[in-house]
């Protein structure tokens, strides 16, 4: 027997919503048959998928051990019912995804399964453009990344071809990335580059720049232009001339405009007079810009593919036009 004691995060939600993520291998189906059994209580009486929990709450499961057993990413979409992917492009060869703010690309160190990734394949598989019992040794995967808070364009190959080609044009750089954001202050000069050295620190989660070289630290180029400035806001296009983690959020801090809404390298008492927790920063634009052979993805050469409408510019910038 396994018991979930229901905090308030989780308080307010429907017991059969809790359950899809507690333990995400309980189909639905099997989930209803051990309500009828009573195997499946709250505060140890019989209860409903419908009931609502409230904090405070204890959920007792009386089930088989291998339904705790932590689900593996590429096992995640078969528990994803109803897949939440917002299509930008597809073909037979990739799709583009415009990512939510707040979910992440691939299971992280919270270990959560409910993914980017996972979504795309369980969209995949219900449309019947990936069937995995004949893909044994491919499945559809994501040929970039963004942030948790980032919200964007994200590139899945559909299949092992286009992975191969993909992954060689990002390397070559061959993708061009464009990023709105909103950031404090007006950028001086309004339009500039800012080449700098990046270097990662994996204990704090965040990046510090350099001016010269340093141990562990790699090239990191940003060219941005002011788009509209109202109040103590601007709105900003970035251009990412290499990839590195967060970039863009590090890069405007250091000139002074710390992006809205980012806590770790601008600050809370700036960001609070507008209650913004997460940065304001969106992959809205991408470019194939290909300089050498492409084989199956050729088509897609000099295509861009932008996301129109971005909630932070339409709630700072409502005059603003994409």
């Amino acid at each position: 027997m396994k018991e979930y004691h229901i905090t308030k995060n989780d308080g307010g939600q429907r017991l059969n919503k809790f359950l899809e993520k507690a333990v995400p291998r309980l189909s639905g189906g099997m989930m209803h048959k051990y309500l009828r059994l009573k195997r499946i209580k709250v505060n140890g009486k019989r209860a409903e998928a419908a009931t609502r929990l409230v904090e405070g709450d204890t959920v007792q499961l009386y089930l088989n051990d291998e339904y705790f057993d932590p689900v593996r990413e590429d096992e995640a979409f078969r528990h994803i019912a109803q897949p939440r992917v917002r299509i930008v492009y597809e073909d037979a060869h990739i799709l583009l995804a415009d990512k939510v703010p707040g979910m992440v690309v691939h299971t992280d160190e919270r270990g959560s399964t409910d993914t980017l990734i996972a979504h795309i394949q369980a969209y995949l598989v219900r449309s019947g453009a990936w069937d995995p019992a004949d893909a044994a040794s491919f499945a559809p995967a994501l040929c970039n990344r963004i942030d948790r808070n980032t919200g964007g364009i994200v590139i899945a190959a559909k299949t092992a071809e286009a992975l191969r080609i993909l992954n060689d044009k990002i390397r070559d750089r061959e993708l061009e990335k464009r990023y709105l954001c909103i950031v404090h202050g007006r950028p001086q000069p309004p339009a500039g580059l800012i080449d700098t050295y990046l270097r990662r620190d994996e204990k704090r989660k965040q990046v510090t720049l350099h001016r010269d070289r340093v141990p562990g630290a790699k090239t990191a180029r940003t060219r941005y232009r002011t788009l509209a400035t109202q109040g103590g806001l601007s709105l900003v296009e970035c251009e990412l001339l290499t990839g590195r983690t967060h970039q863009i959020r590090a890069h405007m801090a250091s000139i002074g405009c710390p992006l809205l809404g980012d806590g770790k390298y601008g600050t809370n008492e700036r960001n609070r007079p507008y209650g913004e927790t997460g940065q304001a920063l969106y992959a809205y634009r991408l470019t194939f810009r290909f300089a050498g052979e492409a084989g199956a993805l050729s088509y897609l050469n000099g295509r861009t593919f932008t996301v129109r409408e971005i909630p932070f510019v339409q709630r700072y910038f409502p005059q603003y036009r994409l």
